[in-house]
């Protein structure tokens, strides 16, 4: 394992989140904020509750997942999209560095920022709404493994994508809509008996109830299977990775 590879390509891709702290911090945190005080306090306050759950705190985990979603993607598929852009991802394939070394390198720092999106996001809630973790242990990972995973999906958007349109594609018109309709403002219980079978059909159902599970203790699904589509999401997302990287698709043309 080419340590010194990894290092590299992670210090420069932290070292760009710090270039442009505007974009990649502060405008997902005031975006977040904005919907904490809008359906949080104006709209909340006037919301029954939920689950025995104050519905300003039921939507916190939603919100951040939202947040830990868009970001995800947009850090590793801009990550890696710059170097095609500019000529550089030959200089990367010609090193001495394997292609799971560029993996680690790209989606550990992608995933480390949306990590640390994350935690922003949760303490800024607290200045808002009042919530509990029931489960750290079991928030923490699920942070940690969404982040991951959709790092994972994002660098594959950044090798697809010819353009900085198709970027945005797969973010702002899949993502965003199955996050909305993933039970971010709502339980599916509270939905007809046909549109809640429809709805675990949206893959996001089972990040946001899992990652829900672990402040109240209360899931749409069971938490084990929350954690079994996640996990094979993630085994998708590597398996596609390693097809790019064994074929060079989009990487040597």
């Amino acid at each position: 394992m080419n340590l010194y590879g990894i290092r590299a390509i992670y210090k420069f891709e932290m070292a760009r989140m710090k270039r442009t702290v505007m974009q990649s911090v502060l405008s997902p945190v005031i975006s977040t904020c904005l919907y904490f005080v809008v359906f949080g306090s104006a709209i909340g306050s006037r919301m029954g509750d939920i689950d025995n759950i104050s519905y300003g705190a039921y939507i916190i985990p939603g919100l951040v997942m939202l947040s830990l979603l868009m970001q995800s993607i947009s850090n590793a598929s801009f990550g890696i999209y710059m170097p095609k852009f500019s000529g550089t991802i030959y200089e990367v394939l010609s090193a001495p560095v394997s292609y799971v070394e560029v993996v680690i390198g790209y989606v550990g720092a992608a995933a480390t920022k949306s990590v640390i999106l994350g935690l922003i996001i949760l303490a800024t809630a607290k200045l808002f709404v009042d919530y509990t973790v029931l489960h750290p242990f079991w928030m923490l990972s699920f942070l940690v493994l969404t982040s991951i995973t959709f790092s994972l999906f994002g660098f594959i958007i950044g090798i697809w994508a010819d353009g900085f349109e198709k970027l945005q594609i797969v973010p702002m018109m899949i993502v965003t809509p199955l996050v909305f309709l993933g039970g971010t403002f709502y339980s599916i219980d509270m939905l007809p008996e046909i549109w809640q079978t429809i709805s675990l059909f949206n893959p996001v159902v089972y990040l946001i109830s899992g990652f829900r599970w672990a402040f109240y203790g209360v899931s749409d699904v069971h938490v084990g299977i929350s954690v079994g589509m996640t996990m094979v999401f993630l085994a998708l997302c590597m398996t596609a990775v390693w097809w790019i990287f064994k074929t060079g698709y989009r990487l040597r043309s």
